[in-house]
């Protein structure tokens, strides 16, 4: 590499004067702000007045056709207007109309509305998870409806979970600067720098995932082994939400994939505050692009569950597995990560403290399954044994 494509140190801070190589990848793909629609230029239509123009009437164009799509498809499954097509079709009209007051309630000095990768990736990661859990639900004898619908709930808990973990473990630099009841409530509510740890996420959605599994007397386990698959297709968008934001950044590397994240970054941002950057530079040093590392295995974790589907011994082993592999990996990423110091006057992060917690659970889950096999589970060769390809 030339030496205009390293950065160099004065007194233990990187400073750049050039740009690096790893550049074309921030400028390319590191995007905090994917897009922003514009609310002005409305259409007019004479008599009829005018209806929102070339940025809110696109959206309310795209999701009206979605909207007649999912409608379509839910009367063929469905076999009629259900109540629960009806109280679909209400929320499709109530965000319809949204749509519609957005530029009127706007305040006249914003004109675009931003619409951030991070967002972006979640909002792409839940439809993905409840659409992989709606195809994989009949392995179990469930409903697809109730596979989507706790994908909804999931989300939403992990959200809360993964915020709440985040505002617990990062307290001492998320209230740094608050000196109000105000002060404390925006810095709790914001997510401008990412803000949320997977684990809590996981912790809080477990537990909301088994009380609506109660509540619709659905066997945890059993269901769990099939939308597994569908849990690691979510954190793998959820992953490049990350990276497109600059959060759960990597170690310092020479390697030809590192990453600089661009001024402004959640990453440049924490390294600035911590006194690793100058506050003048225009990216960071080169960076092991860890989230897409773990977005890869994402991916890889949600095929492996979906062809150990069909060998599993017992309900709950998919599980276990999961529970097994998915610590292993992480502990091993988080060995790359520059974004958390270690806890309990340890050298592991938090994340990795949790993950042994997990693959403790995941062993006596897995010695649980293999020692008291379901009865019921179906042969790989029998029609309920074939496994859908879906991931």
């Amino acid at each position: 590499m030339d030496a205009d494509k390293q950065p160099t140190r004065q007194g233990g801070i990187y400073v750049y004067s050039r740009k690096s190589a790893a550049n074309f990848f921030s400028e390319t793909a590191v995007r905090q702000v994917l897009l922003r629609i514009p609310i002005q230029g409305d259409w007019s239509l004479g008599p009829l007045g005018d209806v929102p123009g070339f940025g809110f009437g696109i959206v309310l164009l795209a999701w009206c056709l979605f909207g007649a799509f999912s409608l379509k498809r839910l009367l063929k499954s469905e076999g009629g207007f259900t109540s629960e097509l009806k109280v679909a079709a209400g929320y499709w009209a109530a965000f319809a109309a949204g749509i519609v007051l957005v530029p009127s309630i706007v305040p006249p000095q914003i004109t675009h509305v931003p619409v951030f990768g991070y967002g972006a990736m979640l909002v792409c990661g839940v439809i993905a998870c409840g659409w992989t859990a709606a195809k994989r639900a009949p392995l179990a004898n469930a409903d697809p409806t109730f596979a989507r619908e706790l994908a909804v709930w999931i989300v939403l808990s992990g959200v809360v979970g993964a915020r709440l973990f985040h505002l617990v473990q990062y307290r001492e630099v998320v209230y740094r600067d608050c000196h109000s009841l105000a002060d404390f409530v925006k810095a709790s509510v914001m997510l401008p720098d990412g803000g949320l740890v997977l684990y809590g996420g996981i912790i809080l959605a477990t537990i909301a995932y088994f009380v609506m599994c109660r509540m619709n007397k659905v066997d945890p386990l059993k269901f769990g082994d099939a939308v597994v698959p569908a849990v690691f297709v979510g954190i793998a968008f959820g992953r490049l939400g990350c990276f497109l934001n600059g959060c759960c950044y990597g170690n310092a590397c020479s390697l030809p994939w590192a990453v600089q994240f661009p001024k402004e970054s959640a990453a440049w941002g924490a390294l600035v505050k911590n006194g690793f950057l100058m506050p003048d530079a225009l990216q960071t040093m080169p960076l092991h692009p860890t989230q897409l590392y773990s977005s890869i295995n994402g991916i890889v974790l949600a095929v492996i569950m979906t062809a150990y589907y069909r060998y599993r011994k017992g309900d709950g082993s998919v599980m276990a597995l999961a529970m097994m592999l998915y610590p292993i990996s992480r502990i091993g990423l988080e060995i790359l990560r520059n974004d958390e110091a270690g806890q309990l006057g340890t050298s592991l992060t938090i994340s990795q403290l949790v993950s042994l917690g997990v693959l403790a659970g995941g062993i006596l889950l897995s010695w649980w399954s293999w020692t008291r096999p379901s009865s019921q589970l179906p042969s790989p060769s029998s029609p309920g044994g074939q496994v859908s390809p879906t991931v």
